[in-house]
C-alpha cells in the first residue's frame, strides 16, 4: 500500500487521483497509526523548508515515519520540498532537515528568473527503476528556488538544467528524492509514480 502523507503540504488529491486511476492501493495518512501496512510512502511539500518541518513535526507523523524509513527500510519519496527537507540544512532557513540524504539545499545564484518554473527536460546519470520506461530528456514540470547539492555525487541519479545542471532526482538506499512534480507532469509523471509503486 502506498502512504500518502497529508500533513498541509502538497498536492494529495493529485496523487491520489493518479493512483486510483493504475488501480494500486494507496491510503491518504493522517495518524501515525494509519501508516501499519505501508509498503511505500510519499512525502510531498510545496512551500518554505522550515514550514514543511514544522509541519511535519506538528503532525505527529516524524517519528512513525523514521521508524519505518531508517529502521525497517520502507521505500520513501520526497517531491519538491518533500526532497528537500531530506537534505541536512537549506539556505531558506534555519531548521534542521531530516538529514537522511548528505547533502544541503541551495539557492539558485543565477540572472534567470526565479522561481524556475514551468517544464524541463530531465536527464537520468545512471540507471535507476524510477525512470523505468521513460524517455532520456523527458519534460517534467518544475516549481522551485532552490536546489539539492548532494555530498555525495554518487546518490545524484537525475538532472535537469537551468543556467547549469543541478540534482533533480536523488537515491541513497530506500530513500528517494525528486525535485520537479510528477503528479503534474502528465504520462511521464504517472508512469514515475508507477515505477515507485513498483520497486
Amino acid at each position: 500500500m502506498i502512504a500518502i502523507i497529508d500533513y498541509g503540504l502538497g498536492n494529495i488529491k493529485a496523487f491520489a487521483n493518479i493512483y486510483k486511476n493504475l488501480n494500486i492501493p494507496f491510503k491518504i495518512i493522517t495518524k501515525a497509526d494509519e501508516l501499519v501496512g505501508s509498503t511505500k510512502i510519499i512525502l510531498p511539500g510545496v512551500g518554505a523548508f522550515n514550514y514543511a518541518l514544522e509541519q511535519l513535526q506538528k503532525s505527529g507523523l516524524r517519528e512513525t515515519i523514521e521508524e519505518l524509513v531508517l529502521k525497517q527500510k520502507v521505500p520513501v519519496m520526497g517531491i519538491c520540498v518533500g526532497m528537500q527537507i531530506l537534505a541536512h540544512s537549506s539556505e531558506e532557513g534555519k531548521a534542521i532537515g531530516l538529514g537522511w540524504i548528505k547533502g544541503v539545499v541551495k539557492k539558485f545564484n543565477l540572472s534567470l528568473p526565479l522561481p524556475h518554473m514551468g517544464w524541463n527536460n530531465v536527464k537520468p546519470t545512471k540507471p535507476s527503476h524510477l525512470f523505468q520506461n521513460i524517455k532520456t530528456g523527458a519534460h517534467f514540470y518544475f516549481l522551485h528556488s532552490y536546489y539539492f547539492k548532494c555530498q555525495n555525487k554518487e546518490d545524484v541519479i537525475a538532472v535537469a538544467d537551468y543556467g547549469g545542471q543541478f540534482a533533480c532526482a536523488i537515491n541513497s538506499g530506500n530513500i528517494y528524492g525528486i525535485q520537479f512534480h510528477p503528479e503534474k507532469s502528465h504520462q511521464n509523471g504517472i508512469q514515475l509514480l508507477k515505477n515507485f509503486a513498483n520497486l
